[in-house]
């Protein structure tokens, strides 16, 4: 069989690259410095073996070894590596080749909505193959208690933000809502907005732990299935969930 018309072979890497990498990543993994031994252990290598690559690993800085307790923690350029990729990193850029494939699979319309000065703005759409009639377009607000995405930035916003745009007390019930959707990690708005359209929005965090969009999926209530353990919120939560740990999130 010609190399033209043969199985495509993955490109060639470098084993022992490959293998000391599985150090760095049982640190990321852990988030906190380890014991030689504990980091061998997760890294699937006797000691001995690990040894040399922390070694040299420590040299370029990637791994630095604490003199007092003797753990290994990632070191300063592994750290300076982190920040540059999160300063390439633009929340809105990284989620918007998603909504082509999230769409076509739910069948529903999918957007994308940031926290600006008059609240949740939409700034990316795309279209279900039956587009929901629904007045929503870039730059359209999103109600702060009436829809799936502004119910997220609610519960997940500081409260003095989210009065300074929407001052109505917040009162026992929707305290209670509030509170469920940072536990489930969902949103949903069920003809509440506008009779007859449903939306599920997912969070998507930063490095730091807050919110920076919400993923939403919107289509007629008839058949949008607003489940927090149903398909559409499956699909959201992964897509959030990717996103969020691209972005650095902690957990």
């Amino acid at each position: 069989m010609s190399p033209a018309t043969g199985p495509e072979r993955s490109p060639r890497g470098i084993q022992s690259i490959e293998v000391g990498g599985q150090l760095l990543l049982a640190l990321a993994h852990h988030g906190r410095p380890l014991p030689l031994k504990d980091l061998a252990r997760e890294a699937g290598m006797p000691p001995a073996k690990a040894h040399p690559y922390l070694v040299s690993f420590g040299k370029l800085g990637l791994i630095e070894r604490d003199a007092s307790s003797g753990r290994y923690g990632l070191g300063p350029l592994a750290l300076q590596l982190g920040l540059i990729s999160l300063q390439q990193f633009d929340p809105v850029r990284l989620a918007t080749p998603l909504l082509a494939e999230l769409a076509a699979g739910l069948g529903h319309t999918v957007a994308i909505a940031v926290w600006g000065n008059r609240g949740p703005t939409i700034v990316r759409i795309e279209e279900a193959p039956s587009p929901v009639h629904v007045n929503m377009r870039h730059g359209t607000v999103m109600s702060l208690r009436g829809t799936a995405s502004g119910l997220l930035f609610a519960a997940h916003r500081p409260r003095a933000e989210v009065l300074a745009l929407d001052p109505a007390p917040i009162d026992d019930g929707l305290e209670t809502e509030l509170a469920q959707i940072r536990q489930q990690g969902l949103a949903a708005a069920v003809d509440r907005a506008m009779p007859g359209i449903a939306a599920l929005a997912a969070p998507v965090f930063n490095e730091a732990g807050a919110m920076v969009l919400a993923l939403s999926a919107i289509g007629p209530s008839r058949v949008f299935d607003a489940r927090p353990e149903g398909a559409v919120a499956r699909a959201l939560t992964l897509s959030a969930q990717a996103l969020s740990k691209r972005l650095g999130a902690p957990g």
